[in-house]
């Protein structure tokens, strides 16, 4: 009969098998994909054209995380956060000491400070994996990103490198060009007020992203998001996922203005009490 450390020891056995597994199983379908020649258009790049969306729970923490009661809604399984894996290379954002503290403090007053939950504009890279669908539409100047999400919008400038944004804008300043068969876009001019996820994660008005958005497959692209912010960050990091062509026939983009389902956490305070 197996005593209690036996059967720890089996546990821990098993979970590394299952790590290493799920890890080479990632490295051969990463080496597949590196074969891909993907679809190209009229100018000879990749073509992104069509809806994507992203799977798992990197929007309520883009970090490793246990299910947990949800900071929006307490009650329920509904509303709780289901468990994930880290979308983050290497596992943790590398935070400066006080910034940690300072997610810390976000995530326990979530409700009441994630922009999101009151409808602004997710920011990049939020907008991407959040759990709504969102459409890449290119020409040869221009890559327009259409997000379901509070029809929140982007455009990618790919014939300006030197345009500079005018104002810091809740999506930021995109600035695009092609690497082969990838799609690279910096992003700039970010208000400080957008955040990774519900869970706090958040940066300053210092930040630049560079995403990249890499063909693998007719439906499946590699996204990458590599954040620098020395006001926030002892070093820069990348979180990494793939996103996933939607297939479904005659899928479009539809309509979810949120404003309407938060009336009351926005503006009920100011309602008169009825006598």
């Amino acid at each position: 009969m197996l005593n209690r450390k036996n059967i720890k020891t089996s546990i821990v056995i098993k979970l590394v098998s299952a790590i290493a597994i799920s890890w080479l199983i990632a490295q051969v379908t990463y080496g597949q994909s590196e074969n891909y020649l993907a679809t190209k258009t009229a100018e000879g790049n990749s073509d992104l054209n069509g809806i994507w969306q992203a799977l798992g729970s990197a929007h309520f923490d883009i970090e490793g995380h246990a299910a947990r009661p949800s900071p929006i809604v307490t009650t329920g399984a509904l509303g709780a956060v289901p468990a994930g894996l880290s979308v983050v290379i290497g596992g943790e954002i590398p935070y400066k000491n006080w910034a940690r503290k300072q997610q810390q403090e976000n995530l326990k007053h979530a409700i009441d400070l994630d922009p999101a939950v009151k409808c602004y504009m997710p920011g990049i890279p939020r907008a991407t994996y959040m759990p709504f669908p969102f459409q890449i539409v290119q020409t040869s100047d221009h890559i327009l990103i259409a997000y379901e999400f509070a029809s929140a919008s982007r455009i990618i400038y790919m014939d300006r490198p030197d345009f500079e944004a005018p104002v810091d804008a809740w999506m930021g300043h995109s600035t695009g060009r092609w690497e082969g068969d990838t799609l690279i876009v910096s992003v700039t001019s970010q208000v400080a007020d957008t955040w990774f996820d519900r869970s706090g994660n958040f940066h300053t008005n210092a930040m630049l992203v560079e995403e990249r958005y890499t063909p693998i497959s007719p439906n499946h692209l590699i996204y990458e998001a590599t954040i620098e912010d020395p006001d926030v960050y002892t070093k820069p990091w990348t979180l990494r996922l793939p996103l996933y062509r939607r297939l479904e026939q005659n899928m479009q983009l539809l309509e979810f203005k949120c404003v309407e389902f938060v009336e009351e956490l926005l503006y009920g305070h100011l309602r008169k009490d009825s006598e």
